[in-house]
């Protein structure tokens, strides 16, 4: 059986870090990372999302500041608050909830915020930063996928990854990543041709595809890492009962029998991209006061 990466502990531990690196900035020079989170309209998935965010920022230490604003916002509305956010010397984060209400483009508003206070690592400058080596901020969850990596394996360079997936958020900014410690990298997707004997000769394998348990054991090669974004919930008939969990994008009784390593969902990757988010904050202040964190302090 499978090695379990436990995200939970990394990110519980990453926390304790951020919080420690938090409290030396307001001892050396009385700064608080400010971290903003804006959300439009009431989809309850993102709620939940605002408020553990919310809550993990005040428990690091930060200043937490939530925006909520109802559906019917106007973007000139929404434009102006960000443009208030980005001149306040005391928030060094900027993070607008993702989906927003169908009249707003979305792409307009992650374009809007600073790009040294977007600590999602949309921004198209943090973007090309990513994909041309340089220093901008770099999604949160690949950041973590990236962080597990390394924490199971250590140096990563030359092992063959394949990322099932190219998405914006995830599946181009891990390949990115990936390339960067070394990696050679196979972005995979839905139009891949023999996509199961393309994965099969991975030594890392990033499932960010969005399908519920798509990744079966028979396209794992034996003893690779399999790290699994998907957090999908599915329908399940227990004692004649129909109830809803939680799934990955592998299909994890069958992979955990032949990888060497596997995130579980939940308690994989998930717990990491808030983690993450805020451990970009903390990077954010640290730049304003002119010092660049290195990577060993995590």
């Amino acid at each position: 059986m499978a090695t379990i990466i436990d995200g939970k502990a990394f990110a519980a531990k990453l926390r304790v870090k951020v919080k420690g690196l938090s409290d030396e900035l307001k001892a050396s020079h009385n700064v608080t990372p400010g971290l903003a989170v804006v959300i439009v309209g009431e989809d309850p998935a993102s709620q939940v999302y605002v408020r553990s965010k919310g809550k993990q920022a005040t428990e690091v230490g930060f200043n937490s500041y939530e925006h909520k604003l109802p559906a019917t916002t106007e973007r000139d509305e929404l434009v102006a608050l960000i443009d208030n956010l980005n001149a306040d010397d005391n928030v060094h984060g900027i993070l607008v909830q993702l989906p927003l209400p169908k009249h707003i483009a979305e792409e307009e508003i992650i374009n809007r915020i600073d790009a040294s206070k977007d600590v999602d690592g949309f921004h198209i400058v943090n973007s090309g930063l990513l994909a041309t080596g340089g220093k901008g901020f770099v999604p949160c969850t690949p950041l973590g996928c990236t962080m597990l990596l390394k924490d199971h394996l250590g140096d990563l360079s030359g092992l063959n990854a394949v990322v099932v997936g190219r998405s914006n958020i995830v599946g181009k900014p891990m390949s990115s990543l990936l390339l960067q410690e070394s990696c050679t990298v196979t972005v995979a997707h839905s139009r891949t041709k023999d996509l199961p004997s393309v994965v099969r000769q991975a030594d890392i394998v990033v499932a960010a595809v969005g399908r519920p348990e798509m990744v079966l054991g028979d396209w794992i090669k034996p003893g690779a890492t399999v790290i699994d974004v998907g957090i999908n919930r599915i329908e399940v008939e227990v004692d004649g009962e129909t109830k809803t969990r939680l799934v990955g994008d592998v299909h994890y009784e069958s992979a955990s029998a032949v990888a060497g390593a596997i995130t579980p969902v939940p308690g994989g990757v998930g717990p990491m991209t808030i983690a993450c988010l805020l451990y970009n904050t903390l990077q954010s202040a640290y730049r304003r006061v002119g010092i660049e964190l290195p990577d060993d302090r995590v």
